[in-house]
């Protein structure tokens, strides 16, 4: 129950207040008992958590949220074996909260890429506790937010030291609250007009490959509709155009169709596109780019998804699995993975760039914005989650990475929920799901690196160290508390004193 309740704080309830309580119900079940018999009440949890969170997955495949939601509940399972053995630590609270920050940075990051949705940090967006974002990072609100729910479990047996417990959580309460009263602010390295094109999927609006010419033609068109808007005064001329990704899902520079479409669409608009297509890599491979499309230069500067999907863009151990496995027939090249670290230059801007769910994970940004992007972006096609909570969910992570690292983020996406995010997070600009349209604003570039950036990178880099660290400390605490010694023999070289008997009279 209480994993389900966890659940709630995100999209599409968004109710950020049971957050604190359902992990202080965690650790609450599990604090308190053997490390043997804690895996079962933490497994429970994190089944409960992430077969609701990630309901969404049943689009793409029953087995596949199964199957996945089943793998991320692990993770909550041997957290719960860990708890019973930092419980043995003084300050066990905040040993229990690092302990939850590296679990969380482990199942991001393993198996595979693996999946960081439902990190705590990605439900504080319009809350009190969403500026804390540029201070400390996602990775360390959610340990803060950690701290909080093995505080208040601290709290509930009635012993000598709920004073000290109490006197924490007002501590860790300051450190997440007080951010809101001195936000971060960002500088300003002058402004850009970004122009986010979302040109909808006809149909259902869940298969972009059936209808792919169409969704092409679509974004093309809603271009050069924006053109003679701006040839007609009523809308000024932006810097640059975004797209989505799966904006062409054939290989531009192969297909001459796609290609004359985008050319097409650059000399109406007469600005940089920075358009989402699919390139042919060989015959075995694929890649996922957003390409810096130049009415002067044509076809430039590129960014690769970092992150494509295990299963859904590639198939791991392809030798293993075959190609012939449930749905894997779909999949007949495998996507490869892009290590990029600069931003791209649109229009002389450095801008950072993020491929749908390339958004969740910490390393592709970061290392942009570190490089110098002055502003982020996001293209994403999120087509076959269109009836579902993901699209509200990754729009929501959006704009939490936009508060973290103190930049303003346009969002394409195919048919989902485009928009246009201020540094602060608030929305500027927005497209409705399932609809056509040109939505653009300006926002303010910056340079500026916000404290979260760093500290978020480093607690991420720390927090499994420490949690290893710390249960080797408690297991050789107890281990040295089990050893049960003989009392010592204390040698007399005194001689024996002679018994004596009274002697019957």
């Amino acid at each position: 129950m209480a994993g389900a309740v966890l659940s709630l704080a995100y999209p599409p309830v968004g109710f950020f207040w049971v957050l604190p309580l359902a992990v202080a119900a965690y650790v609450a079940l599990v604090v308190d008992i053997r490390p043997r018999q804690a895996l079962l009440p933490g497994l429970a949890f994190g089944v409960a958590y992430c077969y609701t969170l990630m309901w969404w997955m049943r689009a793409v495949d029953v087995y596949a949220w199964l199957a996945l939601s089943g793998l991320e509940a692990g993770f909550y399972g041997l957290l719960a074996v860990a708890v019973p053995y930092l419980r043995r630590l003084p300050a066990w609270p905040v040993w229990v909260a690092v302990a939850w920050s590296a679990m969380e940075v482990l199942r991001s990051t393993w198996p595979f890429s693996g999946m960081p949705w439902g990190r705590l940090a990605f439900a504080v967006v319009d809350t009190p506790v969403a500026p804390a974002l540029a201070y400390v990072g996602a990775t360390g609100v959610s340990l803060l937010l950690a701290l909080v729910g093995a505080l208040v479990a601290a709290y509930l047996p009635r012993d000598g030291r709920r004073a000290a417990t109490l006197a924490g959580l007002a501590a860790v309460a300051a450190a997440l609250l007080l951010p809101a009263l001195r936000p971060w602010q960002s500088g300003s390295d002058g402004t850009l007009r970004v122009a986010a094109v979302q040109g909808d999927v006809p149909g259902d609006g869940t298969d972009v490959l059936a209808v792919f010419r169409q969704v092409t033609d679509n974004q093309v068109q809603a271009t050069i509709g924006l053109a003679h808007d701006v040839e007609d005064g009523t809308r000024p001329r932006p810097d640059f155009v975004l797209w989505p990704e799966n904006s062409t899902a054939v290989d531009p520079f192969a297909d001459a169709q796609t290609h004359s479409g985008i050319e097409a669409a650059l000399h109406a608009i007469g600005v940089p596109i920075l358009v989402g297509a699919m390139v042919d890599a060989g015959s075995e491979h694929v890649m996922n780019q957003g390409i810096v499309w130049d009415p002067a230069l044509g076809a430039g500067d590129r960014y690769t998804k970092r992150h494509p999907v295990p299963f859904g863009e590639y198939i791991p151990w392809r030798n293993v699995f075959g190609d012939s496995f449930g749905k894997l027939d779909m999949i007949p090249r495998d996507m490869l993975s892009g290590t990029r670290k600069d931003p791209l230059l649109v229009n002389g801007v450095p801008v950072a760039d993020a491929i749908c769910f390339d958004i969740a994970y910490d390393d592709g940004l970061y290392d942009q914005v570190t490089h110098g992007a002055q502003m982020a972006v996001v293209q994403t096609s999120n087509a076959m989650f269109i009836h579902t909570s993901q699209i509200e969910q990754q729009f929501e992570i959006s704009r939490a990475r936009a508060i973290e690292y103190g930049r303003p983020l346009a969002i394409a996406s195919v048919n989902g929920q485009s928009g246009i995010i201020a540094a602060d997070g608030s929305v500027v600009a927005s497209a409705a799901p399932r609809t056509t349209a040109v939505i653009e604003a300006d926002v303010d570039l910056d340079a500026s690196i916000t404290p979260g950036t760093y500290v978020g990178h480093w607690v991420a880099r720390s927090t499994g160290l420490v949690t290893v660290l710390a249960l080797a400390v408690a297991a050789l605490g107890y281990r040295r508390r089990g050893i049960r010694r003989p009392p010592p023999v204390v040698e007399d070289d005194r001689e024996p004193e002679p018994v004596t008997t009274r002697s019957p009279a």
